[in-house]
């Protein structure tokens, strides 16, 4: 990968027909909606995409790297990436398989999404004609009341699908349980998806394909709200070579941040990303 803080430098490869092309042949496409629409939305005109970060911890690790690349080579190509970096998800964090998380103080959370933002600045274009930007999903959900969210965006949601999303399920299923608190977090990124798309009219969402079932609420929310299809691409999970995953919630996640990861030593063996799934031109 170039130096980061060199983006003028970067490029797509011209010998691909398109960037869906490129991006499956750099292995970033595990799941998708319609594979065909959305080849042919990303070879169109540009388009407004995002990608959500929770700040859970203070530093991005090697899995939102994965998103991170995905959200430049989208930009490479004339599109145009929002990044979201969840000040009011970040407060209660998605059910992770086997427990529930500890919550930060406000204070704490407050203070990760600027370290977060940060982070994010340094892998997107912040100029040009499709300049990057940046959003807090705290900036619209503050102001919501409990009432105006149960009616606005609540009702849109039935609760046999959202035990049916799989981490809801695995939860259901452990001794812990699931709290109301991270039951409803998919309504949450549901709404993220729903209020970019009113104000930027983005049409794309990104995240991890252990996130399907939270990409796919926002997607079925935006079909149900107003009427029209938008996308959502989950990326394959960075893992190590049993098979587990990386990651802030399995313990073994290795950060971005350099004081961070001093802080951390990684195990393992190696992933099973292929390798030109990292920035080779």
């Amino acid at each position: 990968m170039p130096d980061i803080n060199s983006l003028e430098s970067q490029h797509n490869d011209p010998s691909f027909a398109n960037i869906w092309q490129e991006l499956k042949w750099r292995g970033l496409v595990h799941v998708s909606t319609d594979e065909a629409e959305l080849e042919k939305l990303l070879a169109g005109a540009p388009v407004t995409y995002y990608c959500g970060f929770d700040p859970t911890a203070p530093s991005l690790h090697l899995g939102n790297l994965v998103q991170l690349l995905l959200m430049r080579r989208l930009q490479l190509a004339g599109h145009k990436p929002l990044g979201l970096v969840g000040g009011s998800t970040g407060l209660i964090g998605d059910p992770r398989p086997t427990a529930e998380r500890t919550l930060n103080t406000k204070e704490t959370v407050t203070e990760w999404v600027g370290y977060l933002q940060a982070q994010v600045r340094r892998f997107l274009s912040f100029e040009g004609d499709n300049a990057a930007r940046m959003v807090n999903n705290l900036d619209w959900t503050a102001p919501l009341s409990a009432i105006d969210f149960l009616r606005e965006v609540g009702k849109h949601f039935r609760v046999g699908t959202m035990l049916r999303k799989d981490a809801v399920a695995s939860r259901l299923n452990s001794d812990e349980g699931i709290s109301y608190t991270e039951f409803s977090y998919q309504i949450l990124q549901g709404m993220d998806y729903l209020e970019l798309y009113r104000a930027y009219d983005c049409v794309l969402q990104t995240g991890g394909s252990d996130q399907w079932g939270n990409l796919t609420s926002g997607t079925e929310l935006i079909r149900k709200v107003e009427g029209k299809s938008v996308h959502a691409l989950g990326t394959p999970l960075i893992t190590n070579s049993d098979g587990s995953k990386f990651g802030k919630s399995e313990g073994n996640a290795i950060w971005l941040d350099a004081a961070c990861a001093a802080r951390t030593r990684s195990t393992s063996s190696g992933s099973t990303l292929p390798m030109q799934t990292l920035w080779t031109g």
